[in-house]
């Protein structure tokens, strides 16, 4: 069963090559997600690893939480599943028209 890994705390100019180059040594991995912004594609800071099974995300979780990459110092868990978000939009209720601009006269 494959198991991801959240790993946060990276360096900016960490890439995937390396990610899997250093998950590698702990076991099979399976892929490796660098989230990047939509807008610039630059790295978050943080990826997900998926490994092959179990036992090797406890082995990478033992070898690189608190493991320093690129004089970062790295936080390992196992991934929590994602949340279900509402839809989408910005937030509950806002503004309904009216009392923009202008004085009122009464």
């Amino acid at each position: 069963m494959e198991t991801k890994l959240y790993v946060g705390n990276l360096s900016y100019n960490s890439t995937e090559d390396q990610l899997r180059n250093l998950f590698a040594q702990a076991g099979s991995v399976v892929a490796v997600d660098l989230i990047k912004d939509r807008a610039t594609g630059s790295s978050k800071g943080f990826a997900f690893v998926t490994m092959s099974n179990q036992s090797e995300v406890e082995k990478a979780v033992s070898m690189f939480n608190g493991y320093s990459l690129d004089n970062r110092e790295l936080r390992v868990n196992i991934a929590r599943p994602r949340e279900e978000r509402g839809p989408g939009g910005y937030g509950g209720g806002g503004r309904q028209g009216g009392g923009r601009g202008g004085s009122r006269r009464y």
